[in-house]
Parts: C-alpha cells; structure tokens; sequence
C-alpha cells in the first residue's frame, strides 16, 4: 500500500490518525510515536523476511518477531509483569485472551512462552513488512466479513496450527473493548480446539485500555488526559481447560467457550482488585 492508502487502513481498521480536527501538539506527538513504531517494524520484518526462510522453521522469524515486540514495549517505555508461564503446556494448544488495545499484540508477543500463531485479521496482512511477515510465518488470517464456507476453511487453518504443535493465539471477543471489560466470546477458535483435542489456555492481559484506549489517537493521549496513567501491564497466563468429553461439537464448543470467558473475568476481577483497580464483566 502506498502511504496515503497505509493511512486510510488504518483510520478505518485501527481507529488511529481518525481525527481531522487535531492540533498541531496532536500530530507532533503522532509523528513522535508512530513513525519510530514503523521504522522498528520495518527493520525486524526485513530481518524476518531475509533470515527465515535460511532458517529451520523459520526460527529467524519467530526471533525477530518477538524481539520487535520486546524492543517496542522498551521504547515505549512499558512495563510488564507476567504471571504463570509455569503451568503452559507443551506441544499445541490454544492460548485464549482478552483483548483491550492495540498494545495486546506487542505485550503477548513479549511474554507469551512458545512460537505462536495468531489468528489476525485478514487485513492487517496488507501491512507492508508485518503482513508481509505474518504470511512468511504461517500465522492465520481471519475475515470477520467472509461466508460460512471460508469460516468452515479458517477454523481447519486453525486447528492444523495446534495439531502441528504450535501455541495458537486468539481473541475470542473478536476485537478490542470499547471500555476494558471483558464483551461476549465467539466460537471459532474454541470449535479448532474441540476439534484438534487441544487444551485452551486462559490470559489475561490489564492496563493496556488505560495506556492506550480503542480511540486513542497514540499512547500519549491516554497520559495527557490522566496524568496519574502508568504505563504498567499486567497479563496472567491461567491453568488449562479442556473440552467436556460427551456431548456434541456444538455443545462441547459452547460449553468451553462459556468456561473460558467466566474464568478470565474471575481473574481479571482478581487482577484488579489485587491492584486496587475496577473489576467487571
């Protein structure tokens, strides 16, 4: 995509550089966050794309990729603190989180054990260099827009990723929270691990809505509303859960769904309450 096209994208898909009514402070501060952002983008997905294919599994790529998180997260100047990678599973399963910001990729990408998978909208793959990376990798792209045939081709592209082995990622309320509360879940990833016999592992990512909100213009904005915003994360990675053993697909993948969702919102409330922050469903 040309610039101007990278841009109207992202208005439209991201929500940021929305606003035709910002200041000359709002737009400095844009240039100052975002430009950089592209530049480390631009320079680890060139090192994924020239040394993963040289490299068994693409293990170059998976490097970069997680370096790329890691690196942005420091100079962003954002802190995390992780929680029981202790009790992460070998081999393929289903890591399952909520998702609040923009910010939810970089900081799993960072803290999350394993090479991961995601399962990313189809149009962030137009992306130069992390869509560009993200097809070279075997990550999933999904398209909320697509009919019941491709939905059907998605969740067998899904359940190969955990049967090869590989953690997959997903967000299973489908995008990101208008208010940092944890909004109903879909079935799509749950019917991949019923299907695949892989155990889904709950996450829970908080603080990254205060840092930088759906709307947010950049993760400035957030600190000159709320001085008092610390650049802070959170994420708890909880025990596994595994489908019930009888019943039918629709019904398996309904109950593990709902069983997720209750377990996440449970420590997401303990999460917040143990930070004095305000728990809800």
């Amino acid at each position: 995509m040309r610039l101007k096209e990278t841009l109207a994208w992202a208005r439209s898909q991201w929500g940021i550089f929305q606003r035709d009514d910002m200041s000359a402070q709002e737009v400095l501060r844009w240039f100052l966050y975002w430009v950089p952002f592209g530049a480390r983008t631009a320079g680890f997905g060139t090192l994924s794309l020239a040394l993963g294919p040289l490299t068994r599994d693409h293990r170059a790529s998976t490097w970069a990729m997680k370096r790329w998180s890691q690196v942005s997260l420091d100079r962003l100047g954002i802190r995390t603190t992780v929680s029981g990678t202790d009790g992460v599973p070998t081999g393929g399963h289903m890591y399952a989180s909520n998702h609040q910001s923009l910010l939810d990729i970089l900081v799993l990408g960072a803290c999350l054990p394993g090479d991961i998978k995601w399962a990313a909208k189809r149009s962030i793959l137009r992306v130069p260099f992390l869509g560009w990376h993200l097809a070279l990798s075997g990550h999933v792209p999904v398209d909320r827009q697509a009919g019941k045939k491709a939905a059907v081709e998605i969740i067998r592209r899904l359940e190969a990723v955990m049967r090869a082995g590989k953690p997959l990622l997903i967000f299973p309320e489908g995008t990101r929270s208008e208010d940092g509360q944890v909004k109903d879940f879909k079935d799509g990833g749950f019917y991949a691990a019923v299907r695949a016999g892989k155990p889904v592992v709950p996450v829970v990512v908080d603080g990254t809505y205060q840092i930088m909100g759906k709307h947010a213009l950049d993760i400035g904005e957030m600190a000159a509303r709320n001085s008092s915003v610390q650049r802070h994360v959170d994420i708890v990675i909880g025990a596994p859960l595994h489908a019930q053993p009888d019943g039918s697909d629709r019904e398996r993948v309904g109950e593990l769904r709902d069983r997720c969702r209750q377990t996440i919102i449970a420590m997401l409330a303990e999460v917040r309450a143990r930070g004095g922050g305000e728990a809800g469903a």
